[in-house]
């Protein structure tokens, strides 16, 4: 039986980590600079996914302020020159224990942008995930990123992760006390990896009386690998898979590339799967989406190593079915906003889809405030979005520039906006990592509203408008981005929103009818 289901959480979904408690599978996902933080999702059956809540959903929880994005310039590199390194959420894993679900994550600081990084390792959880109300951070203390948790048969508990900084990190362990995080042992290096820079996004299995580590190697992108060793006692040694590395994209031809950051995991009937990253690149480059989260099938026999099979569109053999679907996602759960947003400049009013934003003198170019941004994660290679932005009752004689975008970080979106000194109908495309900035301006009659689209293909986004709310008038296209000017190599994917901007104090801006495909 062959099925087309991945990605099964598809578009800026990145470092899956799964646990399947009381019949459900539930999933989070890096986060970076949007808050709320760490997507939390629900299936019963590995197919169907719905969101039900963020992790980080308190702005009292953390600060996600210095989690702007840096320009890395790398060499040798096939699609792109240039790294760019965002800050924030990263690599989170959830686990299950004791009736508390734990999620342990690091917040990657850009305190200096041109020095080493700062990160802030924590602990958060909750009784009822459900609920989405996770506890305040506990922090403790680990120089390095993506922390995991293992709970041994004598309830002992330990953290491992990617200790160090540069391309040479280590995988180190010790013992951890989940309420207070206090070190409970030294800190050990267990493993090396198996000579791939960058070893990360460890997870440890207890299997046959062997313990297991399953890691990522070769940074995230072309080189991104998964390799496996084991060992008969927890602090080692630990000796390499012979078959390694276990599931790769590299040199191959797939479509499915960047393959890596795995949680390996039994399904409700005991077969082995593998929920891992990967990003839908076509034959020119574009990776319009960027690094999604995919299912593919296993095997473990006794005494043995783990067997992925290589990530597909479809899964071969049976995917797992409880039979009651998942429950539905909470309303507005996926809306999200660029780092530590000011959410009372936000109004949602009872009509659907309508959204009245405080517009900010801060733009999307922003590296550490917060501009008058919400959106969705772009989710479809195919698909439409648009918005009416209102413009009655509003003071045109000011600069006001209010629209439709798709924005990755502060150095990378596109957009169309109506800016009402002119006026015109403006569309732009920024790339500061390939030196893009174009724009274009066409000049309208201002009416009570224009309404805005964005259609996109993983060729191309197309950017419409016409003057007046009605949708029986056809938008006429004024722009077309080829998607490769918004593909690099990153971490984080699209997400499409509305914004507001301007200099005048307590200028509000209503938009309505906000669809994002």
């Amino acid at each position: 039986m062959s099925q087309l289901i991945n990605p099964i959480i598809p578009g800026f979904a990145p470092d899956p980590s799964l646990v399947l408690v009381g019949g459900t599978y539930f999933l989070v996902n890096s986060s970076f600079h949007m808050f709320p933080g760490l997507p939390i999702f629900a299936s019963r059956d590995l197919v169907n996914w719905n969101q039900i809540g963020n992790a980080i959903h308190k702005q009292s929880q953390l600060s996600l302020g210095l989690s702007d994005t840096k320009l890395v310039p790398l060499s040798g590199q096939k699609t792109g020159e240039t790294l760019l390194a965002t800050g924030g959420l990263y690599a989170p894993t959830i686990r299950y224990y004791g009736g508390v679900f734990y999620i342990v994550c690091t917040n990657v600081v850009h305190r200096n942008r041109l020095g080493s990084d700062t990160t802030e390792n924590f602990i958060i959880s909750t009784g009822d995930i459900w609920a989405n109300d996770w506890s305040d951070p506990v922090y403790f203390d680990f120089k390095g990123i993506d922390p995991s948790l293992f709970r041994d048969d004598d309830g002992k508990v330990y953290l491992h992760g990617s200790g160090g900084t540069g391309p040479g990190t280590t995988i180190n362990l010790f013992e951890i006390d989940l309420v207070t995080g206090k070190k409970l042992s030294e800190e050990k290096t267990i493993w090396k990896g198996t000579g791939g820079i960058y070893p990360e996004g460890p997870h440890m299995y207890k299997k046959d009386n062997f313990y297991y580590l399953l890691i990522s190697e070769g940074g995230t992108h072309e080189g991104h690998m998964i390799t496996m060793a084991r060992s008969t006692a927890i602090w080692g040694p630990y000796e390499s898979c012979p078959a390694n590395p276990i599931l790769t994209a590299r040199d191959t031809d797939e479509y499915i590339q960047y393959t890596g950051h795995c949680e390996a995991f039994q399904d409700v009937h005991g077969k082995w799967w593998g929920v891992c990253l990967g990003a839908r690149k076509d034959s020119t480059g574009r990776a319009v989406m960027g690094r999604e989260t995919f299912l593919t099938g296993g095997k473990w026999d006794e005494g043995g190593w783990l067997v992925l099979d290589r990530v597909k569109l479809d899964v071969q053999g049976k995917i797992p079915s409880s039979g009651s679907g998942a429950n539905t996602a909470v309303p507005m759960v996926d809306y999200i906003y660029i780092r530590d947003a000011r959410l009372d400049n936000y109004d949602y009013v009872s009509e659907k889809g309508s959204i009245s934003i405080l517009a900010s003198s801060t733009d999307l170019d922003s590296p550490t405030d917060s501009p008058s941004f919400v959106g969705k994660r772009q989710r479809q290679v195919v698909g439409k979005s648009s918005v009416i932005v209102f413009l009655a009752g509003v003071d045109q004689s000011l600069r006001i520039q209010a629209g439709l975008a798709c924005y990755k970080d502060e150095h990378r979106y596109v957009r169309i906006y109506i800016d009402t000194s002119g006026p015109a109908v403006v569309t732009e495309l920024v790339n500061t990592a390939q030196d893009i900035h174009r724009t274009s301006r066409h000049d309208v009659r201002l009416a009570d509203s224009v309404h805005l689209s964005l259609e996109y293909t993983e060729q191309e986004y197309r950017l419409l408008f016409h003057m007046g709310g009605s949708d029986c008038e056809k938008p006429g296209c004024v722009a077309t981005v080829d998607t490769l000017s918004m593909t690099d190599l990153d971490f984080v994917g699209p997400t499409i929103g509305i914004f507001a901007v301007s200099d005048a104090k307590e200028t509000s801006i209503k938009f309505g009818d906000l669809v994002i495909g």
